[in-house]
C-alpha cells in the first residue's frame, strides 16, 4: 500500500488524516516537525506522498519543499493551508512547490481525494470514477428517477449528502443524462485553490472574478459541477452571485453539499439570494446506514471490481459477514 507522510504539528488533525488514509487502504506515517519529516523521507518508498502544514515549530512547508528538490526527491507534495489566501498559495505552490493544496477545515472531504491524484496508480484504492454504485432500495429507486427529471431540465441544482455518499456521482449522471451532455463541463472543487487566479492588468475586474468568470467561459453552453459549495468564502459567494444574477452566463450549474449548508443559510454566513439561484432543484442523497438494503448489491460490486483490477480468484460475501456490514453503524 501507498504510504502517505504527514508533516503537521496538530496531533488531533494528524489523528484524524491517519484514520481517513488507513480507512482509504494507505499506510500514513506522521511526525510534527520538518527534521523529523526529512528523516522519514529517506525511508519513503515508490509511489508515496507527502501532505504537509504551511508552518510548523522549525520551518515552513516551502523550506521542506526546497531541501526535497535539493536532495533529488520527486515525490509529490500537498500542502495543508488554513484559508485560501491567495499570498500562501502563491508562496507554497510558484516555481515548482507543491503540487496541490486542501483546507484544514476541510480535510475529511480533500484528503483521500487529493492523495489519490498523486499515489502511485496501481497502489490505490478503487474509484467509482462517475457512476452509480448498484443499489434497489426503494429509496435509491426515487433518486434515480429525480436524477432524470432534473437532468431533462436546465434548472441549477444542489445534491446534498455526507461524505462519501456518492453526490459528486449523481451531480455527474444529471450531467451525463441531460441535453448539455456533448457541451463542455468543468468540475471545480469550491475549498481547493480552483478560485485562485493571477492578477490580470488590463481588466479593472478583480483577479477572483477573472478566475471564476473564465470557468463559466470554459464551460460555455455546458455544465459546471461544483463540489462542496458550503466551502465558498463569503467573497467568492459574491463573485458567484454576481455573474449568476447580472450576467446569465449559458451555464447549469450542479452544485453538491454537505447539509450543513442549509444551516449556514439561516445563520447567514451562506448568502441566501446565491442559494435560492443555485438550488432551482435539489437532491438528498442518504447515508449507507439509512439504506443497508443496498449493502449486498454494493459489496459484490466493489469484490467484482478488486477481481478485475488485481486477477485473484472472484471472491464473495457470506451471511454472517452480510449481516456485520448491515449493522455496523456507517459513521458520516
Amino acid at each position: 500500500m501507498n504510504t502517505i507522510l504527514i508533516v503537521d504539528a496538530s496531533a488531533s488533525d494528524s489523528r484524524i488524516m491517519s484514520g481517513l488514509l488507513t480507512r482509504a487502504g494507505y499506510n500514513p506515517v506522521f511526525v510534527d516537525s520538518i527534521e523529523a519529516g526529512k528523516i522519514e523521507v529517506a525511508k519513503l518508498p515508490p509511489g508515496a506522498v507527502v501532505v504537509t502544514a504551511m508552518r510548523l515549530s522549525d520551518g515552513t512547508a516551502r523550506e521542506l519543499i526546497n531541501w526535497l528538490k535539493t536532495e533529488g526527491f520527486s515525490f509529490p507534495v500537498i500542502a495543508i493551508v488554513e484559508n485560501l489566501d491567495p499570498l500562501d498559495i502563491v508562496k507554497v505552490m510558484s516555481g515548482g512547490g507543491a503540487t496541490d493544496i486542501i483546507q484544514r477545515r476541510a480535510l475529511d472531504k480533500q484528503l483521500v481525494e487529493t492523495v489519490e491524484k498523486y499515489a502511485k496508480p496501481e497502489m490505490s484504492v478503487l474509484t467509482l470514477d462517475n457512476q452509480l454504485l448498484p443499489r434497489k432500495s426503494e429509496v435509491w429507486k426515487k433518486i434515480e428517477e429525480k436524477i432524470k427529471a432534473i437532468a431533462a431540465t436546465n434548472a441549477n441544482a444542489i445534491i446534498f449528502g455526507d461524505c462519501g455518499s456518492g453526490k459528486e456521482q449523481v451531480a455527474h449522471q444529471i450531467y451525463l443524462n441531460s441535453s448539455r451532455e456533448q457541451k463542455p463541463h468543468t468540475v471545480i472543487e469550491a475549498g481547493s485553490a480552483a478560485f485562485i487566479g493571477l492578477h490580470d492588468p488590463s481588466s479593472e475586474r478583480s483577479e477572483l472574478y477573472n478566475r471564476i468568470k473564465s470557468y463559466f467561459h470554459k464551460a460555455a453552453g455546458g455544465t459546471i459541477i461544483l463540489k462542496n459549495v458550503h466551502l465558498l468564502t463569503f467573497e467568492k459567494q459574491s463573485v458567484l452571485l454576481h455573474i449568476l444574477e447580472t450576467e446569465h452566463p449559458d451555464v447549469r450549474v450542479i452544485c453538491t453539499a454537505e447539509p450543513e449548508l442549509m444551516k449556514m443559510v439561516t445563520e447567514k454566513t451562506f448568502r441566501p439570494n446565491l442559494f435560492y439561484i443555485l438550488r432551482q432543484s435539489d437532491i438528498s442523497v442518504p447515508s449507507l446506514k439509512e439504506t443497508t438494503e443496498d449493502i449486498p448489491e454494493i459489496a459484490d460490486f466493489f469484490l467484482k471490481r478488486y477481481t478485475a483490477q488485481t486477477g485473484k480468484p472472484r471472491k464473495h460475501l457470506d451471511a454472517s459477514a452480510i449481516k456485520a456490514l448491515k449493522l455496523y453503524p456507517w459513521p458520516s
